[in-house]
């Protein structure tokens, strides 16, 4: 909607200022001689009270082709055309409204239009059309850098709600104690084994203080950090977890935020195969293609998954801060499969400078 239309006193004023102009030309028609002042009202004023509509009214067209969006050429063209249908149209408008002067009393119209009048107002009327258009786009172009400005803002706060939930993933009590009490566990049954998990689990929480504070992080880094994780799960599970990690050498240099892949692996784990007494296979997949880079993560789950409150919420979260990060270009979806239950993400490739 038109910004004017939402703040009736900016709209009142416009209109107006409007209501003004149609004053001072009437009263211009009779300081001329062309039209007395009592003819000139009711064919300036009406004019004028349509016009005020008419420019508002290229807001909208200016918006459906902005500046960008489709070539100049194209989106000059489109105003040129967009203007000059205007102006045709008011100027047909002004001398079908000087005839129906003849319907009140005045056989040779309001103010008696003849062709040069009939040029002067058609030169006018594009001048303040193609002004009209150039004001809308400078202020589409305000808008869309103040809305560029806030999915930014909200950007930067959704990765600062990510670096909190990194901070709360550190500190999570659960994952400690499950981690911890395996190493005990291993120290007299298989030393190396507990060794190998300290140092995974060691080297989990270095990489995610490390990552955790960069806007992009390189795919083989984001793989890097599941690795050690997924060693770390594969202590706790034992045989019931199976993993392939299938990504293309192409695509190991691509950047993504941190911390993509890894909340989807972790509810992999948590509501598809932990629950399963068979386990199953988790496949993380990345491939480059047509610049673009897709991503995904599949894994069994039971046959009545439970319904448990904010299952869902990691999804979306994370489908909204990509969605905020890549300005609507990223792709987020989810669902079921025959083999169990999919994410795949899709986001435009860019690899570092």
């Amino acid at each position: 909607m038109h910004p004017l239309l939402t703040h009736l006193r900016a709209l009142a004023a416009w209109l107006l200022a409007w209501l003004l102009a149609g004053l001072a030309l009437a009263g211009l028609l009779q300081a001329l001689a062309l039209a007395p002042l009592a003819w000139a009202l009711p064919w300036t004023v009406p004019l004028c009270g349509v016009l005020a509509f008419v420019l508002l009214a290229t807001y909208y067209p200016c918006r459906s082709r902005p500046f960008g969006a489709i070539s100049w050429a194209a989106a000059l063209g489109y105003r040129a055309s967009l203007v000059l249908t205007l102006a045709a149209v008011m100027t047909a408008l002004a001398a079908g409204w000087d005839a129906a002067g003849g319907l009140f009393g005045h056989p040779g119209g309001w103010v008696g239009l003849n062709p040069r009048g009939l040029a002067l107002l058609a030169a006018g009327l594009l001048a303040l059309l193609a002004l009209s258009v150039l004001a809308h786009d400078l202020l589409i172009a305000f808008q869309r850098a103040q809305a560029a400005g806030e999915r930014e803002a909200q950007a930067r706060l959704l990765a600062r709600d990510m670096e909190l939930q990194l901070l709360r993933l550190q500190i999570d009590p659960h994952f400690l104690f499950n981690s911890l009490n395996s190493i005990s566990a291993l120290t007299h049954l298989d030393p190396a084994a507990a060794r190998a998990m300290a140092i995974d689990l060691a080297q989990f929480f270095r990489r995610t203080l490390d990552l955790a504070g960069r806007e992009r992080i390189r795919l083989e880094d984001e793989l890097g950090l599941l690795t050690h994780y997924l060693a770390i799960e594969k202590q706790r599970l034992g045989d019931k977890l199976a993993t392939a990690m299938d990504a293309a050498p192409d695509c190991l240099d691509a950047l993504l935020p941190p911390l993509t892949l890894q909340p989807l692996v972790e509810n992999a784990l948590k509501h598809g195969l932990r629950p399963l007494d068979g386990g199953g296979l988790l496949r993380v997949q990345a491939l480059a293609r047509d610049g673009w880079l897709h991503l995904a993560v599949r894994n069994p789950v039971p046959a009545t998954p439970a319904r448990e409150a904010g299952l869902g919420l990691g999804l979306r979260n994370l489908r909204e801060r990509l969605t905020a990060q890549y300005h609507g270009r990223a792709r987020m979806q989810w669902g079921a499969t025959p083999e169990g239950f999919a994410v795949d993400i899709i986001l435009p490739l860019e690899t570092p400078p």
